[in-house]
């Protein structure tokens, strides 16, 4: 029988330290008898020191290309762009299913080269069920840089986020956060929508973590239809509702013209405002860590909106090791594709070039 071979794509995306293969997950795929290839990466929160010393092999950053035949590309985000045709099995985040930009060529050279592609975004139980999903970190990372957003703003500083870097570890975004927040004269009331769901709970974590005062609002609290006016006495919304229907705004400008309202800051984990799903129809476009701000009013009670679309990044090495813990398990399974997950994305990968 061959011996399965994963190889560990560097990931090029600017900024992006996160890793769909861990260490730990290397580790456990050698124990079961992959062959495990690791690019060099500049970016990577891990180093090579910790891939190596579970017996991985090394390989030059970007040499995917001319990997082996029967070698599975694995990575989180997109491929560099480029025009040669792709040969292999790839797993990772295409965003192409959903014909965004690009799409057609990306998956022209899938068809082109006699490649693959199992998409993570795609990779479901029999209950349609995402196997492995960054969420909990995203409303995690949502809710904290709304809170510094906040702190920032009650400091007068404008904008409130700019240049945003990654931290090492939970633990020194939470003693930031508790630093700032003890030089203020008060703390913030967040309500969190979604907050049963994987990125909601991350968001209520941290604002626990903080000992804030948090108000959780899911189906029960949000069946009878927005706009809420409730909303305008928080300090702090974090939007974690995955919505996939068209529904009455939560919010809108209109109800934002208030004199009494509170509302300041607001975190929109979900960050779709292109669709016509966006339940907060107040700004069409996502932002950045280099400017991680909207703003939405200006003046003497300023309300600024935070909408990154790649909010784990904030904490790369908790959120790598959640998520590479969750996808190690369906790794394990590649030596058998006729199982588990991945029947249902190569048929999902074919019915989308068929529709070419």
């Amino acid at each position: 029988m061959t011996q399965t071979h994963l190889w560990l794509r560097a990931e090029s995306k600017p900024q992006e330290q996160r890793t769909a293969l861990t260490p730990q997950s290397a580790k456990q795929l050698l124990e079961a008898g992959f062959k495990v290839t690791i690019e060099s990466s500049r970016q990577s929160i891990f180093s090579l020191d910790e891939y190596q010393s579970s017996g991985v092999e090394i390989a030059a950053e970007g040499s995917w290309v001319n990997a082996p035949s029967n070698a599975i590309i694995l990575a989180l985000k997109e491929l560099p762009e480029d025009k040669f045709p792709l040969s292999h099995q790839h797993i990772y985040f295409a965003h192409a299913y959903k014909e965004q930009e690009g799409w057609q060529a990306l998956l022209n050279r899938f068809t082109q080269g006699q490649g693959k592609l199992l998409d993570l975004e795609y990779l479901v139980d029999n209950n349609n069920r995402r196997i492995a999903a960054f969420g909990y970190w995203a409303g995690f990372a949502g809710a904290a840089l709304a809170v510094m957003a906040w702190v920032n703003q009650q400091a007068k500083v404008t904008p409130p986020l700019a240049d945003i870097n990654s931290y090492a570890s939970q633990q020194i975004l939470l003693k930031e956060l508790s630093d700032s927040l003890a030089k203020s004269n008060k703390k913030p009331k967040v309500l969190v929508i979604g907050a049963k769901g994987r990125s909601g709970s991350g968001a209520v974590a941290l604002a626990k973590a903080l000992d804030l005062e948090t108000i959780e609002w899911d189906i029960k609290e949000t069946k009878k239809g927005g706009p809420f006016l409730e909303i305008l006495t928080m300090d702090i919304l974090v939007n974690c509702v995955f919505i996939n229907e068209d529904l009455p705004p939560f919010i809108t400008k209109e109800l934002l013209d208030d004199d009494n309202r509170s509302l300041a800051i607001i975190a929109d984990v979900s960050c779709d405002p292109y669709g016509s799903y966006n339940p907060l129809p107040i700004y069409h476009q996502c932002t950045t860590f280099k400017s991680p701000c909207i703003s939405i009013i200006a003046g003497e009670k300023p309300l600024n909106l935070i909408a990154i679309d790649h909010l784990p990044s904030l904490l790369p090495k908790e959120s790598s090791e959640d998520y590479g813990q969750q996808l190690v398990t369906h790794l394990l399974t590649l030596n058998d594709q006729s199982q588990g997950v991945w029947p249902k994305a190569l048929d999902l990968f074919n019915n989308k070039t068929a529709a070419l």
